[in-house]
C-alpha cells in the first residue's frame, strides 16, 4: 500500500486533491481510498487530507501517520505543521514552490532522501496561469505523478474530467500537463 498525506490551507482544494488521487488510481485499476481531516473549518487553516493506493483491499481508515508521500500545497505550513512527521526513510516530498527545495531550507532533507525524492512545482503559478485562482492541486498530483511514476497524467486529467466539465475540466488538464513538463526537466537535470 501506498500512503499520501498532503497538507494545505482552507480553500486551496486540498481534500479536492486527495479525492483526485484516490480516483485517478482507481481508474487504473487500484483499490483507493481517500479523506479529510479538519480542524478549523475556514479558509486559510490548516487542513490535512490522506490518500491510500494499493493493489488490494484497503481495511485501514485512521489518519495516515507514516506517509510514504507528502504533497505540501503551501510551503508556509514547513515552518508551522510537522508536514514531515513519520516520513519513510525512501518517501517522496512535493513542495507548491517555484524555488528549489533547497533555497526554501529543505538541503537536510535532500540530503536525507534518496536523489530526486524531494522536489518543488510552482504548482500555484501554473493554477493561476491556467484557472486564474489559485488551485494548485491539479499540478500538484501530476508533480507526484511524474515524480512516483504511481499515475499516469492521463488519469489524473481523467479524473478532474470525471468531477468537472468543459473550461474547467481543461484548465486543470493544461495545469496538469504544465506540472508534468516541470517535473519532467527536473528527472533530466539529475
Amino acid at each position: 500500500m501506498f500512503q499520501v498525506r498532503l497538507h494545505g490551507r482552507g480553500g486551496q482544494g486540498v481534500v479536492t486533491a486527495a479525492e483526485m488521487l484516490s480516483l485517478a488510481a482507481f481508474m487504473e485499476g487500484h483499490f483507493a481510498q481517500a479523506f479529510p481531516s479538519f480542524g478549523s473549518e475556514r479558509t486559510g487553516a490548516p487542513v490535512v487530507a490522506f490518500a491510500r493506493i494499493s493493489d488490494h483491499s484497503i481495511r485501514l481508515h485512521e489518519p495516515i501517520e507514516e506517509p510514504d508521500a507528502v504533497l505540501i500545497q503551501d510551503r508556509t505550513l514547513i515552518e508551522t505543521v510537522d508536514v514531515f512527521g513519520g516520513l519513510s526513510r525512501s518517501g517522496f516530498v512535493l513542495v507548491n514552490s517555484a524555488a528549489a527545495p533547497e533555497d526554501i531550507g529543505l538541503s537536510e532533507l535532500v540530503s536525507k532522501l534518496p536523489k530526486g525524492h524531494v522536489r518543488t512545482v510552482p504548482a500555484t503559478d501554473l493554477a493561476l496561469k491556467y484557472i486564474g485562482r489559485p488551485l494548485p492541486g491539479a499540478a500538484m498530483l501530476a508533480g507526484f505523478a511524474a515524480m512516483t511514476g504511481l499515475l499516469k497524467l492521463e488519469s489524473i486529467n481523467a479524473a478532474y474530467g470525471q468531477k468537472y466539465s468543459g473550461k474547467v475540466a481543461q484548465a486543470n488538464a493544461n495545469v496538469a500537463a504544465g506540472a508534468w513538463s516541470h517535473m519532467l526537466s527536473l528527472k533530466d537535470g539529475d
